[in-house]
């Protein structure tokens, strides 16, 4: 079997058996085709290390990051060992392939002050009823409130929200469901944009949605307007060129712990499969405490 003809085979496999989400397997893909494209037209069977090894070392040469680099051995590691079980080869190219590990890069986190400046700010523009308003300050309040991904908050439908609870259910990674909190104000932003707001973009729909979150024509809102609304609101507050949705989701975690909360709880709070990817909101914790004493203490 040649290589295009494998990975389109896993990219199904992905998608149909292993439910990854359709990010995740665009990146598989993106990686494989980059892997195609190297290698010409050999077969499976003739990839061995050293195709490997050249790959990612022109990679390097190019100038990819350690990210990419590191994501892209990922990939390929996963594909062969699955097209190992699958008997499309007899021996696993990827077994002793290495990529540099990623350097570590901590999120971008608003202060706790500057997001309560940025919510009591849209809250006042929301008091004049207009429904865009109402809707942009009930998603602000309801991303921060809850740490969940941009993804999962275009996902909601209205029966997935339960207000007397303050919780709703979201659909994450790996299609995977899990129930998150939310806090007052994030409640009562829902309640004033499903009460006043979200009948009016309704209205302008040519068909009923069941989604929360409606774009200004009823339909359901999609993830690149959350983007560009985050993107603008939170960008002169962390001073970041590029800030999107996932910033909140790491100014959520790090508030939680700065408060106190247990680490397995926030990692259940935000959904993640492994404690090592919450861990790194310690670290964001840990560097603000100490540029605090650094700031504050006569003897630092």
């Amino acid at each position: 079997m040649d290589l295009n003809a494998a990975a389109d085979a896993f990219t199904a496999h992905l998608t149909q058996v292993r439910r990854l989400s359709p990010a995740t397997v665009r990146a598989y893909r993106s990686d494989l085709h980059d892997l195609s494209a190297a290698v010409g037209e050999s077969s499976l069977a003739d990839v061995d290390l050293e195709t490997l090894r050249d790959w990612l070392w022109r990679a390097t040469q190019r100038g990819d990051a350690r990210a990419t680099l590191a994501r892209r051995a990922a990939a390929a590691r996963s594909f062969f060992a699955w097209a190992k079980d699958e008997e499309l080869i007899g021996l696993d190219p990827s077994l002793r392939l290495i990529a540099p590990k990623r350097g570590r890069t901590l999120p971008a986190v608003a202060s706790k002050d500057g997001m309560r400046d940025l919510l009591d700010a849209r809250r006042a523009t929301a008091a004049d009823g207009d429904p865009i308003h109402l809707r942009d300050h009930a998603i602000l309040e309801l991303l921060y409130g809850s740490g969940m991904r941009v993804s999962e908050l275009c996902g909601i439908d209205v029966d997935d929200l339960d207000l007397d609870r303050a919780t709703v259910r979201v659909l994450g990674k790996g299609s995977k469901e899990r129930v998150v909190p939310y806090g007052v104000p994030a409640r009562d932003a829902l309640g004033a944009y499903l009460t006043r707001g979200r009948s009016v973009l309704i209205a302008r729909a040519e068909r009923t949605a069941p989604a929360v979150f409606l774009g200004a024509r009823g339909a359901r809102l999609g993830p690149r307007a959350v983007y560009t609304l985050v993107a603008h609101a939170l960008g002169p507050i962390i001073g970041a060129d590029a800030v999107g949705p996932h910033a909140l989701r790491h100014s959520a975690a790090t508030h939680l712990l700065d408060g106190g909360a247990d680490l397995r709880a926030v990692q259940e709070i935000l959904g993640h499969a492994s404690l090592g990817t919450t861990q790194i909101y310690t670290h964001v914790s840990s560097e603000r405490l100490t540029a605090t004493y650094r700031l504050a203490h006569p003897r630092a």
